[in-house]
């Protein structure tokens, strides 16, 4: 016998048949709507990038989840993890050429080789939103705005979920007046990062093979609970820290309430991104009741393109995922999309009536109208249940009796009536079908007579 093909696709993949593509090209077209009314340009790169691109910066967990190997000219490649890198060698490639600031957008299709769980995947799409040449938190604001007009397009409120909103710099500044010994902030931004997906009691054995004092570690922990930036900012002056990311903070929580979505954003010192490129500002959306992984996270990335060439470039980017978004939909109950519907079914009672069917398709397929047709012969009855099961707003039936006289039937499929209208007619307005109620006032003809039923 020969190999049994395997029907399921790649574990950690997934296949995207017409109901979930529906579905997904629903939520791409919320996030390109909101995109644009925010002055956003879409860009793309391939999904086949340089694996140098992450071995430069990317952290060491995304360099154990790449997908990269050699191709057959012996160059390393990989299947791209993320979109920031890929962004930075673009810009950089053009230089000065480009204007600043920039304000691109892109919905990519990642893939990452990593431990299946809820709301993760080997592969997902992702919308990105970056600033590329604002040092200002004016930049954190507007992508942070974008992201929850997102949201609230999609049907979720402030009650539904909540960004979480800290800064590198802030938490570097804990680190220097707690006496962290600076060759362990890497170490322990990690250990922070894990916090919520790894039990207390793992994050505390790990910390203490750091061998830093356990009462720094406790007053750290106690730090990064406090959601009172005034207070945050108080102890760093009187220990005499740095207090100039809590400044930053305290402006852009003023510019969030500005854009009317401070309800959904609050204080969180522990969020640090797993990333070792961000530099400022940093933040994640979580569901408030945390049953999901992140909705979107991102931050300052103000050195990375440095790392290609493009010179100083202060930047912010926003990851949004596909993944978690239509789980956390589905688990309050939300479909923010309804099914496409076709405006007309034709049904030709047989091949010679298919020619008056196609030729009436072309034209108000022409109008924009969504067309489709009984392709196959076959009895009207059966023909009647196909377009049920198809749903179309109106069916119209090419039987030979009425097309001898220049007529068809019109079928409202919602209020189940019919009536025998002029073709002529029924072709100059089509759009006139749809709107009106259709009582069935017309002269009715015989769809359940003897045609119907041979």
């Amino acid at each position: 016998m020969g190999r049994t093909i395997p029907l399921a696709p790649p574990r950690g993949t997934r296949d995207f048949y017409p109901e979930q593509m529906e579905a997904r090209n629903a939520l791409f077209s919320v996030w390109r709507e909101v995109a644009a009314s925010y002055g956003f340009v879409e860009y793309d790169s391939s999904i086949l990038e340089h694996e140098e691109l992450y071995v430069i910066k990317s952290g060491q967990e995304i360099l154990e989840q790449l997908y990269g190997f050699a191709d057959k000219g012996g160059r390393r490649v990989a299947l791209r993890p993320e979109m920031t890198p890929s962004l930075a060698r673009m810009v950089a490639a053009r230089g000065h050429a480009l204007p600043k600031p920039l304000k691109w957008f892109s919905i990519a299709q990642c893939f990452r080789y990593e431990r299946m769980a809820k709301g993760r995947r080997r592969e997902h799409y992702q919308w990105n939103l970056d600033i590329v040449g604002v040092p200002e938190v004016t930049a954190e604001a507007e992508v942070l705005a974008a992201a929850v007009s997102a949201l609230e397009k999609l049907g979720l409120g402030e009650r539904d979920v909540v960004v979480r909103i800290s800064h590198r710099g802030l938490l570097a500044s804990l680190f220097r007046v707690l006496e962290i010994d600076e060759d362990l902030w890497s170490a322990v931004f990690g250990l922070i990062d894990k916090r919520g997906k790894e039990s207390e009691e793992a994050l505390w054995n790990q910390l203490r093979q750091l061998a830093i004092p356990e009462g720094r570690l406790r007053e750290l922990w106690r730090l990064l609970d406090e959601k009172d930036l005034e207070a945050l900012g108080a102890f760093l002056e009187k220990r005499g820290g740095d207090a100039e990311s809590a400044g930053e903070l305290g402006r852009l929580f003023a510019l969030l309430e500005v854009y009317g979505i401070g309800q959904y954003c609050e204080l969180s010192p522990s969020i640090v991104r797993g990333l070792p490129y961000y530099t400022g500002a940093v933040f994640e959306c979580f569901d408030r009741a945390r049953r999901f992984r992140a909705v979107f996270g991102g931050g300052r990335y103000d050195r990375l393109l440095e790392l290609f060439g493009a010179g100083s470039l202060p930047a912010v980017g926003l990851g949004f995922g596909d993944v978690v978004i239509q789980e956390l939909l589905e688990a309050e109950g939300i479909r923010p999309w309804m099914p496409a519907r076709l405006d007309f079914y034709f049904i030709p009672y047989s091949e010679a009536e298919r020619p008056a069917a196609i030729r009436a398709a072309r034209i108000l397929r022409k109008l924009g109208l969504a067309v489709d047709m009984a392709l196959s012969p076959r009895k009207l009855k059966p023909a009647l249940r196909e377009c049920g099961r198809l749903n179309p707003r109106r069916a119209v039936l090419f039987l030979p009796e009425e097309l001898e006289q220049g007529m068809v039937v019109v079928k409202n499929m919602d209020a189940g009536k019919e009536d025998r209208v002029s073709l002529e007619g029924f072709l100059k307005n089509p759009s006139g079908y749809l709107d009106s109620p259709m009582d069935g006032t017309g002269k009715q003809t015989r769809t359940s007579g003897g045609r119907s039923g041979d």
